[in-house]
């Protein structure tokens, strides 16, 4: 993600121009790695998401609210004592790192006016909140680091991230820009840039790059002039309608500048002076939507799978079953002859098999084993058990079968619904589904239950529709959905079809 120093300084000026001196009126923890401040400011409410989520770091006003858990954690509560009813007086960051201090104006236990300060450091899996006084004495942070190169610890005095690159914002001219490029070994501008200055990313650079049309392998002083012009002009222009932030990729975004002509649907918002906030706002909705639907999608099909396994499993022991109850007209030949020509043995033969004439076979003759510890009483008394065992056995197996196969096929289905689900609602409705079913073990299903939500809400499905010769036929994708449009959607003149076997 291009959360990077330039989003950052963008960020921070708009929000300068918009919430200072808003008040704060609520402060919500809606999971481990959020805090939402309820801002109200001249009649206008605002949301400043404070995200330290690995993927999603990052500082922005909202519009996408989360649902709060019904108990609040413990930084939240510490939150609220503190900085509840305070107002924001001040917005900033050093240079270009993405460590950005939010200044609270509140009262304390004595009434007295002091001065509080949040930092938000965007540090990918080193992204922290941390809440200090005004002489910067740490109160407590959001995350609680092991083996930190800062003791990042209440009571201790809260110090910046070592800076080890150099300013580009103090450099005055493109000649001073062109000899640090050129004392560089590294023949890669990107590589120069990301290693030598503060705030650049990977991203930014490449873009600018490509929009210039410099290669970054094979620079000029010239190319290098417009490129430091160029990211002037950007910073410069921070907190004015000429600069926008692009997605580049599904993953991936950075910020431009405008040019004459250059118009995007982007940049048709309706609050320009938060162009850059409410972008990346629905920018990390969507990554996060996308990235739970996976998730969960990915979750359940792994307690799916591991159902469909053990049905597999239990179908493979029943064949080997079935199999052998293939053996059981042997054992009840073997008895019949053995009783036919018992007159013709003596019963304390001491022989492993004996021979004799087959009179369902055309009189042909046949080997049959036997047991020598034992006479030939009891051989044929063990192989008509024998016999007898195995055909009650093939009545239970085969119908253990049928259930098997059946419950195979069920969870086959679902596995189709969750491979073929488009959103959180698809993979909730599965859930319920499933949750509900003997197939699936409760306990498994309750280790895994924080992805997804068992309220059934009807309203939120997405039916799959289709129009044959004006009539509308619904789609029901799984129990869920089938329940509700043949009991609750349905009239009683309306026709309801089953598909057999066929997954939708």
């Amino acid at each position: 993600m291009a959360f990077d120093g330039f989003i950052t300084k963008a960020v921070i000026t708009e929000l300068n121009n918009t919430i200072i001196g808003a008040k704060v009126n609520k402060i919500l923890e809606p999971t481990k790695n959020e805090i939402i401040l309820s801002l109200y400011k001249n009649g206008s409410n605002y949301a400043l998401n404070l995200c330290t989520n690995p993927e999603f770091c990052r500082i922005c006003l909202t519009n996408h609210l989360k649902p709060n858990p019904q108990n609040a954690f413990n930084y939240c509560m510490l939150l609220r004592k503190y900085l509840t009813g305070s107002k924001i007086i001040k917005i900033s960051n050093y240079d270009l790192e993405r460590t950005v201090e939010i200044q609270f104006e509140c009262y304390n236990e004595l009434n007295d006016l002091v001065i509080r300060k949040l930092f938000i450091e965007i540090m990918s899996r080193q992204s922290n909140i941390i809440l200090t006084n005004e002489k910067n004495i740490i109160i407590d942070t959001l995350k609680h680091f092991d083996n930190s190169s800062r003791e990042l610890l209440p009571a201790h005095e809260y110090t910046f991230v070592p800076i080890n690159k150099k300013s580009f914002i103090t450099l005055e001219t493109s000649k001073n820009f062109i000899n640090i490029i050129k004392e560089s070994q590294n023949i890669s501008l990107t590589k120069i840039l990301t290693n030598t200055f503060i705030g650049f990313s990977k991203t930014f650079i490449k873009e600018s790059l490509k929009l210039l049309k410099i290669d970054e392998n094979n620079f000029t002083d010239s190319n290098l002039e417009i490129l430091f012009n160029y990211i002037k002009k950007i910073i410069s222009n921070m907190g004015t309608q000429n600069i926008f932030c692009k997605t580049i990729s599904d993953k991936d975004y950075t910020l431009f500048l405008k040019e004459e002509g250059n118009s995007t649907q982007e940049e048709q918002i309706t609050n320009p002076l938060l162009e850059i906030n409410y972008f990346l706002d629905d920018f990390y909705y969507n990554k996060e939507t996308n990235s739970n639907f996976i998730n969960s999608r990915n979750n359940l099909l792994k307690i799916v799978s591991s159902s469909l396994k053990k049905v597999y499993k239990k179908l493979e022991n029943i064949n080997l079953k079935l199999k052998e109850c293939e053996q059981k007209d042997k054992f009840k030949l073997y008895g019949e002859l053995l009783t036919a020509n018992l007159y013709k043995l003596n019963s304390n033969l001491n022989l492993s098999e004996v021979e004799l004439e087959n009179y369902y076979d055309n009189n042909n003759l046949i080997k049959i084993p036997l047991d020598k510890s034992i006479s030939i009483q009891k051989n044929i008394e063990k192989y008509f058990k024998k016999y007898n065992k195995l055909k009650n056995a093939l009545k239970i197996v085969s119908e253990q079968k049928r259930e098997a196969e059946k419950e195979l096929n069920y969870i086959e289905s679902i596995v189709f619904n969750l491979s073929n689900s488009k959103n959180i609602n698809d993979i909730n409705e599965v859930y319920e589904e499933i949750s509900e079913n003997i197939i699936t073990k409760k306990s498994v299903l309750n280790k895994n239950q924080k992805n997804f939500s068992k309220k059934k809400n009807f309203d939120s499905i997405e039916f799959e529709k289709l129009n044959f010769e004006n009539f509308i036929i619904y789609i029901g994708k799984n129990n869920i959905q089938n329940d509700y449009i043949s009991l609750k959607l349905a009239n009683p003149n309306d026709i309801w079809f089953h598909t057999q076997k066929i997954h939708r």
